[in-house]
């Protein structure tokens, strides 16, 4: 009873973070802020999330069971480059979320950051699906030419690096439209159009 207790305060602590950076981004999250926010004190928050750093990452394992519909990663089978799009398009209606993921990525490149582990699982589980994401729509070649494998860390990094540019200078970088662009490069000219491919992905083509 105790445990399921304990699940439950952690499960709304990692709710009020993510509202509290959608308020006020990631900077301004501040766990002194968070406790406010669920009825503790900053101390009381420290023995459920040492580190704001340990409560962030518990805050990004949220936000990918929300990308992969409530699920564990495995679901993410479901996805297609449409899907991609509209995920793409979420992620530009919450900054503050983007942001902490952003500013996370970036931190956890260094020795012992307690974000290096999830981000290094996280890609390598995000480059197979990519990979299965581009064999389910062009099979086992792109109209490039390359393979999914080869052209699965150039998606990711297009989705991530886009995020980046949009967070810095957003009036300038409209990441939705810039990423059907970059589906309509992978398709190929026959296909930017949307008359050709699989399934109904086609209909991603920028309008």
């Amino acid at each position: 009873m105790a445990r399921a207790r304990s699940e439950e305060r952690r499960d709304e602590i990692v709710r009020a973070t993510l509202e509290v950076i959608a308020e006020r981004g990631y900077r301004g999250a501040s766990l002194n802020t968070v406790a406010e926010r669920v009825g503790l004190t900053q101390q009381g928050l420290l023995h459920y999330f040492p580190t704001k750093e340990t409560l962030l990452v518990a805050v990004l394992e949220e936000r990918d069971r929300w990308d992969t519909g409530g699920g564990s990663r495995a679901s993410a089978g479901r996805w297609r480059l449409d899907l991609l799009a509209s995920l793409v398009d979420y992620n530009a209606m919450r900054p503050g979320i983007v942001q902490s993921f952003s500013a996370l990525l970036g931190e956890s490149v260094t020795e012992g950051h307690p974000a290096r582990e999830f981000f290094t699982d996280r890609y390598a589980q995000v480059r197979a699906e990519m990979a299965a994401v581009l064999r389910a729509e062009f099979g086992d070649r792109l109209p490039s030419g390359l393979t999914p494998e080869a052209a699965a860390p150039l998606l990711t990094a297009v989705m991530d690096g886009l995020q980046y540019q949009w967070l810095l200078d957003p009036e300038a970088v409209d990441m939705p439209a810039a990423f059907r662009a970059f589906l309509d490069l992978l398709r190929g000219p026959e296909d930017a159009g949307g008359t050709a491919g699989t399934g109904d992905a086609g209909s991603t083509g920028t309008p």
